[in-house]
C-alpha cells in the first residue's frame, strides 16, 4: 500500500500532460484530508472502469495492477455480478438489514459452505463483522482472548493487520504504529519466515522463547500470521514453516489466526492462501475480495468450539451488507464451482514469474530479486526511491502499480485474477519500459557525474 511516499505536488499525468502550474486543482486536492495516499501517487480523475482497466475523465486508459489493493480479484464491474446486483436493487431487495435474516444472507451462507468449506472439509461458524478487514481482525483477536483467558498475541515482523488499535498492535510497520497516539501493547513480534535469511528456523526461535520462563514472552492467546505479507513486501512463508507454526500452536494450546484478507479469495491460486500447507487455522479473517465486486464486506471464520459469543456481544451497524452478499454469492458460483478458475490463475502466475524475471535480469544491480506467489508477486528494488520512481513512470505510461515493503522497495503486481493473458503481457511490457527508463536515466546521471 502506497503510504510513506507522499509528495506535496503530484506528478503530471502522462506524456504531454499539462505542467503542474497550469493544471487546475481537483476537488480532492482542494477539500480532502491530507491522509489521502493513492490519489497523490496516481493524479488522474477516474471516471469509469471495466475488467482490467480504469479510464480517466480525459479518456486515458490505465491497466490496473493495483486491483483496489486486492479488493477487485475479479476485475472492475464483472458483468455477471453487476447484472445480478442491478436486478436485486430493481426488485427492492434489502440493502441494510443489521444482522436480520435475509434471503441474500442465507444465499451467501449456503454457497460459501457448499462451494468453499465442505469440499475442503472445513467447518467454521461465519461471523459478519464491520465492513473492513481491520474489523475482522479485531473480532479475531477479541474472541481469542475471550476463549483462552489470555491477553498476549504473537504477530510477525513486516506483518500488516489493519489500523484500528487492536489490529494496529499486531501490525509491525512503524509508519502506521506511530500514528496511534497511545501505547500499543499485548503483542510480541516474532521473526517471520526468512527474516534472518535462509537456514534460520524462526519457528524454532519462537518455540524457544515460549518454552523459556525467563524469555519475557508469556503464553499467548493466539498467533496471527499472513501466508504472504502483502503490505510487508510480498514475503511468502513456506508450506513447511506454516505447518511447523501450526504444530507449535497445537502443542501449546495457542490459537492460530490466518489473516487472509489480501492473500485470500484466490489471490495466491487457491481460495485460501494456506491450503497448500495442509493446515487448518482456528480462525480465518477475510475481507477485500470476498464481496467479489469491491463492496465493503468482512468475515471472521471461527472453529465451532470458539463461537462462544453471547448475542450482540460483538456487533456493528454495518455487519449485514446485503448488496455484498448478492455479489459474493454470484462470484462463488461463477468462479469457484469448478477447478478451471484456479488452474487459470496458476498458468498466469507462471507467466508473471517469467516476465518479472526477465525485467529483473535486465537490471540486476537495481532490481535485486523477486517475491510472492500466485498473482501476488513483485520486484525488489535496490531502494524505495527507485521503486517509487518506476511506479510513477509506469503510471505515466498507462499502468497502475503500487509499492510495498518495510522501505517501500517492492513493486507489487496485483492484476485481476480474471485478466486475459494479452493484457497481462501488455502490463509487463509497460513495467519493463518504465524500469528501463528510470534505471537508464540514473545510469546516465552516474556516468555524467
Amino acid at each position: 500500500m502506497a503510504t510513506k511516499s507522499v509528495v506535496t505536488q503530484p506528478a503530471a499525468t502522462g506524456e504531454g500532460a499539462l505542467p503542474l502550474t497550469l493544471r487546475p486543482r481537483s476537488a480532492s486536492e482542494l477539500y480532502e484530508s491530507n491522509v489521502r495516499s493513492y490519489g497523490r501517487r496516481y493524479p488522474a480523475v477516474f471516471d469509469r472502469a471495466s475488467g482490467s482497466r480504469l479510464y480517466a475523465a480525459d479518456g486515458r486508459s490505465y491497466l490496473d495492477f493495483l486491483s483496489g489493493c486486492g479488493s477487485l480479484n475479479y476485475g472492475h464491474n464483472p458483468p455477471a455480478l453487476r447484472d445480478r446486483l442491478v436486478e436485486y436493487l430493481q426488485r427492492d431487495g434489502i440493502v441494510h438489514g443489521l444482522d436480520l435474516q435475509t434471503e441474500a444472507k442465507n444465499g451467501f451462507l449456503e454457497a460459501f459452505n457448499e462451494i468453499i468449506l465442505r469440499p475442503r472439509k472445513l467447518d467454521y461458524a461465519l461471523q459478519f463483522v464491520g465492513p473492513t478487514g481491520t474489523n475482522a481482525v479485531e473480532a479475531a483477536l477479541k474472541i481469542a482472548r475471550l476463549t483462552t483467558g489470555r491477553s498476549g498475541i504473537v504477530a510477525f515482523t513486516n506483518g500488516f493487520h489493519g489500523v484500528s488499535l487492536g489490529a494496529l498492535s499486531a501490525t509491525a510497520n512503524a509508519y502506521h504504529r506511530d500514528a496511534a497516539g497511545v501505547p500499543l501493547g499485548n503483542v510480541y513480534h516474532a521473526p517471520y519466515d526468512g527474516y534472518f535469511g535462509e537456514g534460520v528456523d524462526t519457528v524454532g526461535y519462537l518455540e524457544r522463547l515460549l518454552d523459556d520462563p525467563s524469555s519475557g514472552v508469556g503464553s499467548p492467546a493466539a498467533v496471527i500470521v499472513e501466508s504472504v505479507q502483502g503490505e510487508g513486501g510480498l514475503n511468502a512463508a513456506s508450506n513447511g514453516w506454516l505447518f511447523a507454526l501450526q504444530s507449535l500452536c497445537l502443542a501449546r494450546g495457542i490459537l492460530l489466526i490466518v489473516d487472509d484478507i489480501q492473500a485470500g479469495c484466490g489471490r495466491t491460486g487457491t481460495f485460501f492462501s494456506f491450503e497448500p500447507a495442509g493446515i487448518v487455522p482456528d480462525i480465518i479473517t477475510l475481507s477485500k475480495s470476498i464481496s467479489g465486486f469491491g463492496l465493503p464486506f468482512a468475515l471472521t471464520l471461527l472453529k465451532r468450539n470458539l463461537d462462544v459469543w453471547q448475542p450482540g456481544q460483538h456487533n456493528g451497524t454495518f455487519r449485514g451488507n446485503n448488496l455484498a452478499f448478492v455479489t459474493a454469492t454470484e462470484a462463488l458460483r461463477r468462479y469457484w464451482e469448478s477447478p478451471g478458475f484456479a488452474a487459470a490463475i496458476g498458468r498466469k502466475a507462471v507467466i508473471m514469474r517469467e516476465r518479472l524475471g526477465e525485467v529483473q535480469r535486465n537490471h540486476p544491480r537495481d532490481l535485486i530479486g523477486l517475491r510472492g506467489r500466485g498473482l501476488m508477486q513483485g520486484l525488489v528494488c535496490a531502494s524505495g526511491d527507485l521503486a517509487d520512481s518506476i511506479s510513477r513512470r509506469a503510471f505515466e505510461l498507462g499502468l497502475i502499480i503500487e509499492t510495498s515493503g518495510n522501505r517501500d522497495q517492492v513493486l507489487k503486481c496485483l492484476p485481476p485474477l480474471t485478466i486475459d493473458e494479452a493484457e497481462l503481457l501488455e502490463g509487463f511490457d509497460i513495467l519493463a519500459r518504465a524500469a528501463g527508463d528510470i534505471v537508464g536515466s540514473q545510469e546516465g546521471v552516474c556516468r555524467a557525474s
